[in-house]
This record gives structure tokens, C-alpha cells and sequence, in this order.
């Protein structure tokens, strides 16, 4: 796919903002890792190869298994996630996909139950930023393959 436009170009200011949000989140109590996790689930919801393509390597850099990474498709039926990584999932899952059914009460009980008022708004606030990245960069046809990752030597 070739690229349709260049969102640091067109939209300056709208994109620092949204970098600015992206450290905002980093810096937040949230686990990284948990973080990364709820980035790549959010993305590959939205079929979104520069967002899968980022966020799987920002994981595996910050020490995230390939064997977590790759369940993750089946995160409900897989053995590997700790029942806060399940809370959140499943509020990404549901925030995500917010035209089927909304966020039961349900999901939003376990969430709240696992993070408390402060790291689940932080928790929304990533899940919500991850959907807005991917809507961008699907809809300009950003390209997969060529980001590198600086968290490895960021958390070194």
C-alpha cells in the first residue's frame, strides 16, 4: 500500500498533542508491559499492521514473551495472563469494539475491581489513544516493518 499523507506533516500540532498523550500514558502508574499488551490487542482488533508492527517489538523490548504475544488473538482461552492483564483485555475488548455492545458492567467491575479510580482512567485513557493511532494510521496506509524500538534502551 502506498501512503496516503503524512500526519506530522498536515497535522503538526494535532499530532504533537497526541505525543504528548503517548508520554503522559507511559509515565502513568500502569505497568509497561501491560500497556504494550493493550496497545497490540487494541490493534489487531482494528487490523492495524504499523500498530502491530510497532507494539509487539516496544513488548518484546521491554521483555514480553513471544508465547504471550502470540495467544494473545485468544487472550480468554489462554493460560498466560494474570487476572489484572484479563481485566484490562477485556475492557480493551470492549471499549474497542464499542458499536457491539458497549462495556457491560460486568467488564467495567472487574476492571475497576483490578485497578482502582486512578490507574483505570489511565488504563482508558491508553486503551482510547491506541484506537485513535490505529484509526490513523489504517486510514493513511502508514507502513509496516520499519520501526525500531527505543524502549529497550530506554528501560536499560
Amino acid at each position: 500500500m502506498t501512503p496516503r499523507m503524512s500526519i506530522p506533516q498536515v497535522a503538526p500540532d494535532a499530532f504533537r498533542a497526541l505525543q504528548a498523550l503517548q508520554q503522559a500514558i507511559d509515565a502513568s502508574s500502569l505497568d509497561p508491559r501491560l500497556i504494550e499488551l493493550v496497545r497490540v490487542r487494541a490493534s489487531q482488533i482494528n487490523r492495524c499492521a504499523f500498530c502491530l508492527d510497532m507494539h509487539t517489538k516496544d513488548a518484546r523490548a521491554l521483555g514480553e514473551t513471544e508465547q504471550r504475544l502470540f495467544a494473545l488473538q485468544a487472550w480468554e482461552d489462554a493460560p498466560y495472563y494474570t487476572p489484572e492483564e484479563r481485566a484490562a483485555l477485556a475492557l480493551t475488548d470492549a471499549v474497542t469494539r464499542i458499536d457491539k455492545a458497549g462495556v457491560s458492567d460486568e467488564i467495567w467491575a472487574a476492571a475497576e475491581g483490578a485497578f482502582g479510580a486512578e490507574r483505570l482512567g489511565a488504563l482508558l485513557v491508553t486503551i482510547a489513544a491506541i484506537n485513535t493511532w490505529n484509526r490513523l494510521a489504517t486510514a493513511t496506509h502508514a507502513p509496516a516493518g520499519n520501526y525500531v524500538s527505543r524502549k529497550a534502551a530506554a528501560t536499560a
